[in-house]
């Protein structure tokens, strides 16, 4: 639609228009004579029906099922300009004093002076090794097939007492590492065991995965954070939440958005013209995946912190030279810049690896996050059990 529809079907004048794309809103394109914008007829007739259900409380509960209005309270992490804070601490600050996920999960499960991951790993049960060193699964199904199985030999899995609590949310840690790259569970760091996995001995590469992990963490109330805490408000154990999560992180708008990130780099790279092909593809009205955050318009500080350690290491790489050739086109097309998605996908991309191992760093460093949100909220004892608007077929007389 062009600016002047998409002003009348609103009933807005164009500078109320323009903020509602600085604000997210809204998306738009470049029309066809490169000097005019169009703008996605599903967002706005989005907004139009929004607006036509007036205000009150249903239309505040309608409006907050998507990036809207806050739901519910949390002590967990606050999403600011600059950074995401964990529990008050800016987690970009986290990664450039060197602090590890098990730190990260320390401060987010609010464990005091006490340490859950003093306890040792033990082996993998016999009905769960099969799973845990299946190589050919994918990995996340190979975590949600084998976390399940792990409930039944823990003594203290449905325990209400606070520490066995995150004793068990500990071990779950290391263990969701190790499946994810389908190795077995030890006392190293989970960057350490994962980054070994895929590229031994590389120290470098390793900062770079402690990094990815301490970003990614928590982010407020996510898709797959939402997940955790609907399942845990029914009492389940712990093992139950974390699957909950793995499950809404599998979808290509959740986590899955990595793996169409490296596609669009390593599709990118291989063109004759990187920035030909960003622009084409973005004419035709295409997304860009990796690109642009709703949360952070002006930019995300998970992705600059990564992309601030990738060229302080790899400045001089042509797989980093080819990396930057995509940010300069899609920043001079579309004036998006990369989030997290795209940075760990870089990653991946820089290091000669598949787009996999930025998946798995996404969910092995939000797995913390999971359990933050499932023990606040079992601490909480509340159910959640949203009421729904219907608007089918009216039941006959």
């Amino acid at each position: 639609m062009s600016a002047a529809e998409a002003c009348a079907a609103l009933g807005i004048s164009t500078a109320t228009l323009y903020a509602y794309v600085s604000r997210g809103l809204l998306k738009s394109r470049p029309g066809a004579d490169h000097r005019s914008r169009v703008y996605l007829r599903q967002d706005v007739e989005r907004l139009t029906q929004r607006k036509r259900a007036g205000r009150g409380a249903a239309r505040g509960a309608a409006q907050s099922l998507d990036r809207g209005l806050p739901v519910m309270e949390t002590r967990i992490s606050l999403i600011r300009p600059d950074s995401p804070y964990y529990r008050g601490r800016s987690a970009v600050a986290m990664v450039r004093s060197g602090a590890t996920l098990e730190d990260t999960a320390r401060l987010l499960w609010d464990c005091g002076d006490a340490d859950p991951f003093d306890a040792a790993t033990g082996d993998w049960p016999a009905r769960v090794a099969a799973i845990a060193g299946d190589a050919t699964l994918p990995p996340i199904e190979r975590a949600m097939a084998a976390i399940p199985l792990l409930a039944p030999d823990l003594r203290h899995s449905l325990s209400a007492a606070p520490a066995a609590k995150r004793g068990v949310a500990a071990t779950l840690l290391r263990q969701n590492a190790a499946l994810l790259v389908a190795g077995t569970p030890d006392a190293r760091p989970v960057h350490v065991l994962l980054a070994d996995a895929w590229r031994p001995g590389d120290a470098a590469f390793a900062d770079l995965v402690r990094a990815a992990l301490v970003l990614c963490a928590d982010h407020e109330l996510n898709v797959s954070a939402f997940a955790a805490r609907v399942v845990a408000s029914t009492g389940a154990h712990l093992h139950a939440t974390v699957c909950a999560g793995l499950a809404a992180l599998s979808g290509p708008r959740h986590g899955g958005a990595t793996a169409r990130a490296h596609a669009l780099i390593r599709e990118a790279c291989d063109a004759p013209s990187p920035a030909a092909f960003v622009a084409e593809r973005w004419q035709r009205g295409d997304d860009l995946p990796g690109f642009h955050h709703v949360l952070y318009p002006d930019g995300d500080p998970r992705a600059a912190e990564v992309l601030a350690m990738l060229r302080a290491r790899h400045a001089g790489d042509a797989r980093m030279q080819q990396v930057e050739a995509v940010l300069t086109s899609a920043a001079e097309t579309s004036g998006r810049h990369p989030n997290i998605d795209g940075m760990l996908a870089a990653i991946c991309f820089v290091h000669g690896l598949p787009a996999t191992p930025a998946l798995c760093m996404f969910a092995a460093g939000r797995l913390a996050g999971w359990l933050a949100h499932a023990l606040e909220q079992q601490e909480l004892g509340m159910l959640i059990r949203p009421r729904a608007h219907y608007t089918g077929v009216a039941p006959a007389d």
